[in-house]
């Protein structure tokens, strides 16, 4: 008779919600670094650290990014974590939530194939269970002003002491021992993100006061890797394969976030500051916070770097690719606006990223994989609403006009479409003297297009009448158009083109 194993899953839940529950940027860095440990050291505690690695029949398949797979030996071992570990996690990390499951691996369920698709299949089913908060209270009790949430105490806030619900005595209890030259809590994320081993406190982005220093713009980013999915199908019918694709998946991608920072880093004084601020890190998510400045160079090379460290696919021979690629959503945003917000508008904007990357008929059946792009958006008022809203209300000046040129490509561009670098060097051209005017003459024609085309067409061969640089004048000529007519379409990239030189130029 075979001997019977336990597959355990385990999926963390309201991840998003808890770190942007607030927008103090040290509550975000606090949450960021709990939800780092769930999946890791609070797990580990749990089982024990000596039977954390796979041995071939029992141990760890995949403990990262919000997710956890085990195979345990014993019914009972994994009864227990079944048991103890959603209380655990609430304890540590108010707010947060865990989904699991459990398949018993034998009969029809004995190959690790089946069991993985049935823990799946569970833990979906699991997802859709509301579970009792911990943070709920009594309607009279006390409740914190900035999270509607009970006070269960008190914390230091800015020199005085400030009555905090459970889940923000969680995030700032990460900085209690802040002073202490040896504190490594808040680090961790930001070792793995910048390669360095030997972080002064000075150096991190605990503030976002001093992130904004030259102007009040951030960039709240957003990356993941495409086609996951069908490597999961493809590699996903071995326990042993699958673990040593994910451990080198959450390598590449932390490897290339340290390839991003090194070539952003002349930016800024890094023994000073290091206005780069990660939020998630592993698998293949990537969420981070950033001056904004540096936001567009930053996340261009991450793509690059991960194409280039994701190479070891080429060794899985029934895959069809080479490497993987990811797309990302920037949102630039004022400091003051709800981070939340600003995650959620830079997620939208990744998934519309992918969309229009998979659009491509060998994409959709699986002989290779979307092109790596990204795109952005520059937040310009207080409005909280979808994207849709934002491209009708902002980017849609008439019924057949859009000034929503993206996604922008990193490596190879659709016919349609261009490259990253295309655009940053058509807003490198505006930074001169006569660059200001052409500037300013480009955002009254977009104004004028919104009310009067005619009157727009005229300012339009008014500045190009006055227009004497040759390099401008080519931008002008490429990037604008005359209205004619409405049944035809018009896509112009001069939102995007003037959106990226503010933020990169602007000071304040």
């Amino acid at each position: 008779m075979s001997e019977v194993r336990y597959l355990y899953g385990a999926a963390v839940q309201g991840i998003q919600s808890f770190i942007f529950q607030t927008n103090k940027l040290r509550e975000i860095v606090g949450a960021s670094e709990l939800v780092e440990k769930i999946c890791t050291s609070k797990f580990e505690e749990l089982v024990g650290i000596s039977y954390v690695e796979y041995n071939g029949k029992y141990g760890s398949i995949l403990h990262a990014a919000g997710n956890i797979k085990y195979i345990f030996g014993t019914e009972e071992d994994c009864k227990k974590i079944v048991k103890e570990f959603p209380k655990k996690i609430a304890e540590f990390a108010p707010g947060i939530t865990v989904s699991q499951a459990v398949v018993e691996m034998s009969g029809v369920f004995a190959d690790f194939e089946k069991a993985v698709n049935e823990l799946e299949k569970r833990l979906r089913i699991q997802r859709n269970k509301p579970m009792r908060s911990v943070t709920l209270g009594l309607m009279a009790i006390e409740r914190s002003r900035q999270t509607g949430l009970p006070i269960v105490g008190e914390r230091k806030v800015k020199g005085k002491m400030t009555p905090v619900d459970a889940s923000t005595c969680a995030k700032l209890d990460m900085f209690r021992d802040a002073e202490d030259p040896n504190f490594e809590l808040t680090k961790s994320l930001c070792n793995m993100a910048f390669g360095k081993t030997r972080l002064k406190n000075s150096q991190i982005a605990y503030d976002i006061e001093r992130m904004t220093e030259n102007n009040d713009w951030i960039a709240i980013i957003h990356a993941d890797g495409n086609g996951l999915g069908q490597v999961v199908q493809a590699i996903g019918t071995d326990a042993k394969r699958f673990k040593t694709f994910s451990e080198s998946l959450d390598k590449a991608t932390k490897s290339a976030a340290v390839g991003a920072y090194d070539k952003v880093k002349h930016k800024f004084n890094e023994n000073e500051f290091i206005p780069i601020r990660p939020i998630v890190l592993g698998g293949d998510d990537f969420t981070v916070i950033c001056r904004a400045d540096i936001a567009l160079d930053y996340i261009t090379e991450f793509i690059k770097q991960f194409e280039i460290r994701t190479d070891f696919v080429k060794d899985y021979k029934e895959l069809k690719f080479s490497n993987l690629t990811a797309c990302a959503g920037i949102a630039y945003i004022k400091s003051s606006f709800p981070f939340y917000y600003g995650y959620e508008l830079a997620e939208t904007l990744c998934s519309l990223a992918k969309k229009d990357a998979k659009d491509k008929q060998e994409i959709k059946d699986g002989k290779e994989l979307p092109k790596s792009c990204l795109m952005f958006h520059k937040v310009q008022d207080s409005f909280t609403e979808s994207w849709d809203a934002i491209a009708k209300r902002e980017l849609t000046p008439q019924p057949n006009v859009s000034f929503e040129y993206g996604p922008y490509y990193i490596n190879e561009a659709k016919s349609d479409r261009w490259l990253v670098e295309d655009l940053k060097k058509k807003a490198d051209k505006l930074d001169c003297k006569e660059g200001n005017a052409v500037k300013s003459h480009l955002r009254q024609w977009m104004s004028l297009l919104h009310d009067n085309p005619g009157m727009a067409n005229q300012k339009l061969l008014r500045l190009k009448s006055m227009t004497t640089n040759k390099d401008l004048y080519d931008i002008i000529d490429k990037v604008t158009f005359e209205y004619k007519s409405k049944e035809l379409s018009y896509k112009t990239p001069v939102y995007d083109i003037l959106a990226i030189h503010t933020i990169n130029t602007q000071t304040t």
